[in-house]
């Protein structure tokens, strides 16, 4: 006999958690899938502000604050920027649109757990270590085969499906629903460090710190800091830029090695970093941004991830995760409740329509004009409090004028700062 349950949600991460505890405040029974155990480790720990409305809205923003200090998250209010001699920041409480303007930098094993843990406290069922082998969506209900930590196989079925599966992409991947994305393909390093930073001009723990290379722009750092004096550290480029710095060396980690030299080619963050010691292996993910054909289908629907990952500069990930819950739960509800939903005009074209506004600062970042805003010196206060708003995650905001036609905007403004520069 197939299993029963009212929705079924593929991963436990922020958008299938948040989604779950929606769902529970609507009385429906869920089931969540999720493959690992948690807590895992899982990169995308420099959370926006614009997170905070969605977790409040999913009762899971108090359990986060609880555990804020013993999981030792840090306090933030902006992102600040360097690039050789020169530095920037956004203050996330001097922004254009209305909402929170601080949040924290989480280490993601931690809070995805705290998120996960709060929808089973919810009434949520979450079955770890249970894996998706095939997905029927033929039938009148979709219906999931599901192996268990034993092996054994069963099926589950519900009246509605999400796939909140991640770089996982389960659904996109068993309904061929996958294509490429027209993001030149790139690549991360990644890793914790103890990052030794006392005082810094150019650092302030209540900001991630973004680094451009000071000989390609196309190559940036991340220096994400947690309240225990470690720090999340990245580097992401296309492939062709690590190549330059490859040497193989079959005595030492090869990503360990590649990640201390490009961080030595950069005099301005290696003197940030001078007392740094690397302690955890270094990681790499190639190739992850990733498009669909549609958010959607027939009794099921895509979240975060699943659907649509750009790239990791704006911290945009957990940001578009929760939001898509925000936004899909209502309409799940309606279908349950027997009235139809427009899915394309009620949850992809504005789930996009923020995607888009940031995928354009995203494109800007790397042909170089969004660098040229923010590290402009003659800023109009206007406008920066806009891009603060964007930079701060509230890129459906519409009444903000820079999230509209945003391609033009960003340029006219970086030809107006350049000829300021000039």
């Amino acid at each position: 006999m197939k299993q029963q349950t009212d929705v079924l949600i593929i991963g436990a991460g922020p958008s299938g958690s948040s989604a779950a505890c929606l769902l529970r405040q609507k009385g429906y029974q869920v089931t969540i899938i999720e493959k690992q155990y948690f807590p895992r480790f899982s990169i995308g720990e420099s959370l926006l502000p614009q997170s905070m409305v969605f977790l409040q809205e999913a009762g899971l923003l108090d359990a986060v604050a609880e555990h804020a200090k013993p999981c030792h998250f840090q306090f933030k209010n902006g992102a600040a920027f360097l690039r050789g001699e020169q530095t920037n920041y956004y203050d996330f409480t001097e922004k254009f649109s209305e909402g929170p303007g601080t949040t924290w930098q989480v280490r993601r094993a931690l809070f995805d757990e705290i998120l996960a843990k709060g929808a089973q406290q919810q009434g949520t069922d979450l079955r770890f270590g249970h894996e998706v082998i095939a997905v029927d969506i033929a039938a009148d209900q979709p219906c999931l085969t599901v192996k268990n930590p034993e092996g054994e196989q069963y099926q589950i079925q519900a009246k509605f499906l999400l796939d909140a599966s991640g770089f996982g992409r389960i659904l996109p991947k068993l309904l061929d629903l996958e294509y490429p994305s027209d993001f030149p393909v790139r690549q991360a390093l990644f890793t914790h460090i103890e990052d030794g930073i006392q005082q810094h001009p150019a650092f302030d723990r209540n900001k991630i710190l973004i680094t451009v290379h000071e000989k390609d722009h196309r190559a940036w750092y991340w220096t994400i800091p947690f309240a225990d004096g470690r720090s999340s550290f990245g580097i992401v480029a296309e492939p062709e830029f690590f190549q330059k710095y490859h040497v193989a060396d079959a005595s030492q980690n090869e990503n360990d090695v590649l990640m201390k030299r490009i961080l030595a080619d950069d005099a301005a963050l290696s003197d940030v970093l001078k007392h740094a010691k690397f302690d955890t292996p270094v990681r790499t993910l190639v190739g992850y941004s990733a498009n669909v054909k549609q958010l959607y289908g027939r009794h099921f629907a895509l979240l975060g991830n699943a659907g649509e990952f750009l790239d990791p500069v704006f911290s945009s990930g957990v940001t578009i995760a929760l939001k898509s819950s925000s936004m899909a739960v209502p309409l799940v509800d309606r279908v349950l409740q027997g009235q139809s939903v427009d899915w394309q005009q009620q949850y992809e074209t504005p789930l996009r329509r923020g995607i888009h506004v940031f995928r354009a600062y995203v494109e800007s970042w790397y042909q170089g004009e969004f660098q040229d805003v923010v590290f402009s010196v003659n800023q109009n206060d206007d406008v920066r409090r806009m891009v603060s708003a964007l930079l701060a995650g509230y890129a459906w905001d519409e009444s903000n004028p820079m999230n509209n036609e945003s391609k033009r905007r960003l340029k006219s403004l970086a030809e107006f700062c350049r000829l300021q520069t000039a």
